[in-house]
């Protein structure tokens, strides 16, 4: 049954109110504050990519009958090593983002009613298993769909009085610029915007969707997405010294009076907590099309996100800044991104599970290829710096170490594109 246009977005809306997060207010506010526009690019980039990525996974099960998960399962075998990386991969960072998420939640209530965040983290838990349990996914679209909303007012109202430059914003839209130090924050930028497990939680809710009515709503609520990551990068070049949630509801402060405290206050509990029901359902869905239907190994996933990502929200709270926290969550998603693209990239190719006239087009394997050398390149860039960090060693001069990065990034585009000309020359 086809649903109301309008429906439809909100329905959608799911998928960006997952982006939409604790970790994207803190990773594209954290770079506007420290690169004011330059890295405007790395969203426009991530949203469009996100479009083509979120697309080609929700039209799968739509042409081939099988969600991204159960064509892992058909390509590979359920028991074998590359259903159980995959499955791995976002567990690990559903945990990571569920930390982020309650860190991020946290903070938010924090900022209206100072307390203890151990008990505001307990306070939280409650309700997200109590809607986890029911497993009302539509209930759960219209909550997030609405949250975003609100999210997004919160700061195009605030962009709204900024008195901006927009040539400057303009170049740091369309003209890609690395600065030292902003390789983390852009594969930070990538990983929040794409996240890996909405793959497979678009994947396995559009079914009984035509491919036509998918496209509309899941388009649009990626874009509006996009465009309130943008938002709120720009509110973030407002920001005043060291970068934190107060300082920048102080900057919203500045522009619409004290009220606005409370706005993003109320709005980053609200993503936090949204998010933070998104990440368990979506690991749990993932489990569930790669290792077949089970309510208890779904309970038990989700369940199993929720409380450790919970624990390791409580731990790495009171150790590390919690802008630090969500910032990392995000990189670490960032940096299994290209393991996620390629099991998708494969499948969307693949005669055997795909109609023939059906198969992914050129332009969008290419933008599928280009991203996972790009996030390959920066996530190896930043892992060989942290590694010598780690050490205690000398960190080797960028002359010498890109050009060789480049090139292992290179050679993963290539050996995937090679295993790709080849999928696509089978017969079906």
């Amino acid at each position: 049954m086809k649903r109301n246009p309008i429906w439809n977005i909100l329905f959608w809306s799911v998928i960006s109110a997952a982006f939409v997060g604790p970790g994207t207010v803190t990773t594209a506010a954290k770079a506007g504050a420290s690169f004011e526009f330059s890295l405007l690019w790395a969203l426009l980039f991530s949203t469009l990519a996100c479009v083509i990525l979120q697309e080609a996974a929700a039209r799968l099960p739509l042409l081939a009958g099988h969600n991204l998960g159960e064509a892992i399962a058909k390509r590979h075998g359920r028991k074998s090593f590359l259903a159980f990386l995959a499955a791995g991969a976002i567990l690990v960072g559903g945990v990571a983002y569920q930390a982020g998420n309650l860190l991020g939640a946290t903070e938010g209530i924090a900022l209206l009613w100072p307390s203890s965040k151990t008990l505001i983290l307990l306070c939280l838990l409650i309700p997200c298993a109590l809607l986890l349990w029911l497993s009302s996914y539509q209930l759960i679209a219209k909550v997030l769909g609405g949250v975003v909303a609100l999210m997004g007012i919160a700061f195009v109202i605030v962009l709204s009085r900024l008195e901006l430059n927009w040539g400057e914003v303009f170049q740091g839209l369309m003209i890609p610029h690395m600065h030292d130090g902003s390789a983390w924050l852009v594969v930070g930028l990538i990983g929040t915007t794409i996240v890996p497990y909405n793959l497979f939680l678009g994947s396995g809710i559009s079914a009984g969707q035509g491919v036509k009515e998918m496209r509309q709503g899941l388009i649009i609520a990626i874009v509006l997405g996009g465009l309130i990551s943008m938002a709120i990068l720009i509110v973030g070049t407002q920001v005043q010294g060291d970068f934190s949630f107060r300082a920048l509801a102080g900057a919203m402060q500045a522009q619409l009076g004290p009220w606005a405290v409370w706005l993003f206050g109320f709005g980053l509990m609200a993503a936090g907590f949204s998010s933070a029901i998104t990440a368990p359902m979506a690991a749990a869905i993932t489990v569930k099309s790669i290792f077949g239907e089970s309510l208890q190994r779904e309970r038990i996933v989700w369940g199993s996100v929720l409380l450790i990502g919970f624990l390791f929200g409580v731990v790495s709270g009171q150790n590390s800044t919690p802008t630090s926290v969500i910032i990392a969550a995000q990189a670490l998603n960032g940096l299994l991104l290209p393991i996620v693209t390629i099991f998708l990239l494969m499948a969307v190719n693949d005669p055997k599970l795909m109609p023939i006239g059906q198969l992914n087009p050129w332009t969008s394997n290419g933008l599928m290829l280009l991203l996972v050398g790009l996030t390959s390149f920066l996530g190896l860039t930043h892992l060989l710096k942290a590694s010598f960090r780690a050490l205690d060693w000398a960190l080797p001069s960028d002359q010498a170490t890109l050009p060789w990065l480049l090139l292992i990034a290179i050679l993963v585009m290539v050996i995937a594109a090679i295993s790709l000309l080849r999928l696509r020359k089978r017969q079906a």
